[in-house]
């Protein structure tokens, strides 16, 4: 009986420091991903600010250079997306951070068409909305996977209607084009942050695991700037 008794104690000693070391290592994981996140949100308004203060934006605006500053950030993307396994970890946090960049060079004009006051009024809105979802979403003991498939319906949604608005340029297509927008990036921010938190392994190596944060934290990234923008559009004070 005595034997028996120890083992217990022994299995459920060392079933409660691994998870113990599981719930550090996950949230050591988590932080890497929001720190990411947050100094890519840093660079990406330290740009915008900058282009359109000294005049850079205006300069570009209507040349071909403005187009090669819109698309470049899809190229980071997907250069991301399908080769960060083949990238070394410097490579991939370069990447990511110039992405932030180009993506902040092409919101330059948000500085142009909105009052200071209305940007940082959205922003902090945004911002608040994002953490509220993101807690939950790593918190929740839901899956919120059975709600991914909508999401990404919506999301193809809106990429399709805005490309189809370009030419049709309907105020009331925008507006409803918004108002989807900020139900989808909302709902997945807590979907992606319940799937970048299931991504983490306690075996994962450094090099590994902070390629995994970098994914994770351009997922967020991504959530963050298009409930952004699609905030700003529903209520942002246009300059007079």
């Amino acid at each position: 009986m005595s034997y028996d008794s120890n083992n217990r104690w022994s299995a459920s000693t060392n079933s409660t420091i691994s998870q113990v070391g599981i719930d550090v290592g996950l949230r050591n994981y988590m932080l890497r991903v929001y720190n990411y996140m947050a100094a890519g949100l840093g660079i990406t308004g330290v740009v915008a600010y900058v282009a359109a203060a000294s005049g850079f934006y205006q300069s570009i605006m209507g040349t071909p250079l403005l187009w090669v500053i819109v698309l470049a950030p899809l190229g980071l993307v997907l250069l991301l997306s399908f080769r960060i396994q083949h990238m070394s970890l410097g490579a991939a946090q370069l990447t990511f951070w110039s992405y932030a960049g180009l993506v902040g060079l092409s919101l330059s004009g948000l500085f142009l068409i909105y009052t200071g006051a209305s940007i940082a009024q959205v922003f902090f809105i945004t911002a608040a909305t994002f953490l509220a979802m993101s807690l939950y979403g790593y918190t929740t003991k839901s899956d919120l996977s059975r709600f991914g498939s909508f999401l990404m319906m919506g999301l193809i949604g809106i990429v399709i209607a805005s490309l189809v608005n370009i030419f049709v340029a309907s105020a009331a297509i925008q507006f409803a084009i918004s108002v989807i927008g900020v139900l989808v990036f909302t709902g997945l921010t807590a979907w992606d942050t319940q799937r970048i938190k299931e991504m983490y392994w306690e075996g994962d190596g450094h090099e590994i695991a902070g390629k995994k944060a970098i994914m994770g934290a351009l997922a967020l990234y991504l959530d963050f700037i298009n409930l952004f923008i699609m905030l700003m559009q529903l209520m942002g004070t246009r300059r007079d």
